[in-house]
This record gives structure tokens, C-alpha cells and sequence, in this order.
């Protein structure tokens, strides 16, 4: 114990030490600063440690850690994306990806200018060598519309820029300059038919049974330009189906063997389990899809496999009616589906991110641009038509009109809006939104072309434009 001594004044002096007792107060002085050095840099690795679990790596060794020791990583892929999106090493790392596609669909992993995967089917593992890591790279499922859907990945030099982010700028425009080009001016051969837009009556029986299959070849979408399409039974839009309420519909889907993508159906007019009949089905593969028409009206049907905008869009649509009870006899009934072009490169898929911006190209009637401008649609004047509109989208609404006439009968989503009748109304314009549909009646009082338009008119001049010809199509005037 230190020892105290009396001052002069009577107070108490300070307390004293030994030199045991000194050397001993050092030591424990040294042992705490020991211990809240090793608590912090205890916080410092546990930190380090979450942050890579994080990334879903674990902590490397020290030896993993140096320069030319190889590593390795699992990668997950999934509907839409690659996870990790990004791994980061040293440059002069060995690297090896461990791929696994845990997705529903076939899907691979391609690094550019660099080895790809096969297609993986659900469950499938493959190993990617990718050598020694001189260099940032970047990659991509390569199946048409998984990568711009989101299925993109990265390999990182260790404190280096993200090289998706400097591809993307370099590129941000090349992908536009490689679509194909509309030409306003071009024609069809003279060999060349149109899509044939009649519609017959509802089939008798009571159950319809059809086949439809996925295929994806290369189709004109207007005089000139070719695209990829995804369709079923080989047309855009695909067959059209046609029956009454309480018919039993039972659809066989097969995915064309020769296909690279998985596909599904998904009919407007049903009413079944999404994971069911409109599961996605692999190429080879086929399903049934069965069910009771319980209400009427013209539905859309279309693939539902992701991303279904890029499916739809690429030409994957078509309609369903289902006949109102007591539906009038007509002289001609016909069929038109506006849709959306939005142009990839010649004979390549339909742009996908032109698809996530709403960037069209065209809007076109039954999958061509102006085609019933060159061939119009011939009917006499006096003659009864109903004309069904579906809008298939997938983006853009539609304002269905026919210069000249009036429609004296109108029916959209199941209901009659306007029947000849007290007041004798009339209507122009069938207003419709993407996957909306109805009719319209309608007679031409005289000889000649009556236009056929939406009227949201920036979309006429780029392919929403057709022609009814009553008669010899050559107007003689009413003298008014």
C-alpha cells in the first residue's frame, strides 16, 4: 500500500508508491490496451466475414486470396436473373464458375469473347472454365430475351470499374442501329397473301379439340422485313377459336422439338390454376389445357412464360370468342388483332428493350404492316358485317374505326354497348386497351374504300391502316 506523511500545515501529503507497486499498475495498463486492440479487430474481421457471405462467397484463405491462386463460385440461375450477378478477384486468377440453372426453364451462361455452358434444363450443372483473369468480362444467359430481361453477369478485377457499366456505355446506342429499317414506300411481291382475316361460325358440338403448336421461325412482318417470331402454328396471330357458353375447349400445347425456348398458353376465356395447365413446357414437351367456356366475348390468349412481354410481343397471341346467346346472322364477319412491332435485326427476335420502353416500331392489324391497304377487303355496299377487334397490345390501347360508316351495334368485354333499336344511335370508335375485344355492325351505304384505322393517329402512318372495298372500290357520289 503507498504510505502517506504529514505536511507542515497539518494536511495530509500525497500518496506514495513503491516500485513493485508502479511496475504492476504498468502491466495491467498494457493488458486492457492488449484486449481492446484484439475486441477491435475482432469487429473489423467479423465485419469482412458478413460482407463476403454477403456477396455469397465465403472468406477466402489467405492463400485463395493471393494473386494466381484459382478460385471458384457457384452461380444460380433462375427466371430472370444470375446469382451472384458479379464475383471479383485479383487479376492472374485461375477461375472456375459452378453453374447450376435452379429455373424453370432451359437457361445457360455465355461470357463474352469467352466459353459458354449448354442450355441447362431445370435441376442441370455444368462447370465453366474460364482461364486465367487477365481482364474484366462480362455475361449473359444467351437465350433470346434472357439477357435483356435481366440475366446478365459480371467478372470484377479486384478495385477496378464494373465492366457492365463501361459496356453499357460504350453500346448504350449500337443495339438500335442494328434493327431492321420500315420502309413507307416498299410493296409486297405480287405472289404475296395477306393474312386471311374471315371468321368462320362457332364449329357444332359441344367440345373443340385443337392442337396448337409453339414454333419460332422467321416470318415478313412487312415488305422487306423479316423477323424471329414466336408464334403458334406457325402464323401471328395465331389460330383463331370459336365456340359457345358452356362448350368444353381441350387444347393440346406441344413445344416444337426444333425449338430453343420453353413456352407456355394461357386462354383468357378459362378459368384454371396459373401453375397448371399454363405451366411452361420445354422444347419436345406438351401438355393438356382443358376448360368449360362459362362467359361470353372475344378473349386473348398468349404465352405466359417470362418474360412474357417478350413473348407476346414477339408474335405469341392470339383470340378466343365465345358467341353471345342469340348472336345475329350477318353476310360477312371478320377477325382483325392489333398488335405492336418493335423491330429487332433482320430475321432476329422482336427488341426486348424496345418492348420495356414501349418503343414501337409499327401497330399492325392481324401481324403485317398495312396489308389490307394492299389488299383490301372486298364486300358489297347494302352488305351486314361484324367486324371482331382484339387489341393483343402488349402496350398500346387502340381506338378502332372505319371512315365512312357508322356503327349502328357495338359489344365490348361481354356486354352490348349500343344496339339498332329506339333513338337509332350510333356509334365510331371502339375503344379498346391491351387484351380488351368486342365487335362492331356495320354497313356501306355506297361503292368505294372505306379506311380502316385506329384513331390514335401517330399510329396509322406506322402500319395501323387497311381498306373495306364495297364494290368495284370506284365511288360514284351520292350527289350531297
Amino acid at each position: 500500500m503507498a504510505a502517506l506523511s504529514r505536511s507542515a500545515d497539518g494536511g495530509d501529503d500525497k500518496p506514495t508508491f513503491t516500485f513493485e507497486q508502479l511496475v504492476l499498475r504498468f502491466v495491467v495498463g498494457v493488458m486492457f490496451l492488449a484486449l481492446f486492440v484484439m475486441i477491435v479487430e475482432f469487429g473489423q474481421v467479423r465485419g469482412r466475414v458478413r460482407a463476403l457471405e454477403t456477396a455469397g462467397a465465403a472468406a477466402p484463405s489467405a492463400a485463395q486470396a493471393a494473386t494466381g491462386s484459382p478460385r471458384s463460385f457457384k452461380i444460380v440461375l433462375k427466371e430472370m436473373e444470375v446469382v451472384p450477378k458479379a464475383v471479383e478477384v485479383p487479376a492472374g486468377t485461375p477461375l472456375t464458375l459452378n453453374v447450376v440453372n435452379q429455373g424453370q426453364t432451359p437457361h445457360n451462361l455465355a461470357l463474352d469473347g469467352g466459353p459458354k455452358t449448354p442450355d441447362l434444363k431445370t435441376g442441370q450443372t455444368a462447370t465453366l472454365e474460364v482461364g486465367t483473369v487477365t481482364k474484366a468480362m462480362t455475361g449473359a444467359c444467351s437465350i433470346p430475351g434472357h439477357k435483356e430481361a435481366g440475366m446478365t453477369f459480371e467478372v470484377r478485377l479486384s478495385g477496378a470499374a464494373p465492366a457492365a457499366a463501361t459496356a453499357a456505355a460504350e453500346h448504350a446506342d449500337a443495339s438500335q442501329d442494328d434493327s431492321a429499317k420500315l420502309d413507307p414506300n416498299a410493296t409486297p411481291p405480287a405472289a404475296w397473301h395477306a393474312y386471311a382475316p374471315g371468321l368462320a361460325p362457332a364449329p357444332g358440338g359441344r367440345e373443340h379439340k385443337l392442337t396448337l403448336t409453339a414454333t419460332e421461325g422467321v416470318l415478313e412482318v412487312a415488305p422487306g422485313v423479316k423477323q424471329q417470331a414466336w408464334s403458334f402454328n406457325g402464323k401471328v396471330p395465331g389460330p383463331a377459336l370459336r365456340g359457345k357458353v358452356g362448350d368444353l375447349f381441350t387444347i393440346t400445347l406441344v413445344n416444337d422439338p426444333k425449338n430453343k425456348l420453353g413456352h407456355s398458353i394461357d386462354f383468357h376465356a378459362s378459368k384454371v390454376a396459373w401453375n397448371d395447365e399454363m405451366r411452361t413446357i420445354n422444347p419436345g414437351e406438351r401438355l393438356i389445357y382443358q376448360f368449360k367456356a362459362k362467359h361470353a366475348g372475344i378473349y386473348m390468349y398468349h404465352c405466359g412464360t417470362a418474360p412474357t412481354l417478350h413473348h407476346i410481343g414477339n408474335g405469341m397471341y392470339g383470340a378466343i370468342i365465345i358467341d353471345p346467346p342469340g348472336l345475329a346472322k350477318v353476310d360477312h364477319e371478320y377477325l382483325l388483332v392489333q398488335s405492336e412491332l418493335y423491330l429487332g435485326p433482320q430475321s432476329q427476335p422482336g427488341s426486348l428493350a424496345k418492348m420495356q420502353t414501349e418503343r414501337w416500331d409499327a401497330v399492325v392489324f392481324n401481324g403485317y404492316a398495312t396489308q389490307y391497304k394492299f389488299r383490301p377487303i372486298r364486300v358489297e355496299p347494302g352488305q351486314r358485317v361484324r367486324v371482331w377487334v382484339l387489341d393483343a397490345g402488349p402496350s398500346e390501347n387502340s381506338a378502332f374505326h372505319i371512315v365512312g360508316t357508322i356503327f349502328d351495334t357495338a359489344y365490348k368485354e361481354g356486354e352490348y354497348l349500343l344496339q339498332p333499336g329506339f333513338g337509332r344511335g350510333g356509334a365510331g370508335v371502339l375503344d379498346l386497351q391491351p387484351a380488351q375485344g368486342g365487335f362492331v355492325e356495320f354497313t356501306f351505304d355506297e361503292p368505294g374504300l372505306y379506311p380502316i384505322v385506329t384513331h390514335k393517329f401517330a399510329n396509322v402512318a406506322k402500319g395501323a391502316l387497311g381498306l373495306f372495298q364495297a364494290g368495284d372500290g370506284k365511288a360514284t357520289g351520292s350527289g350531297h
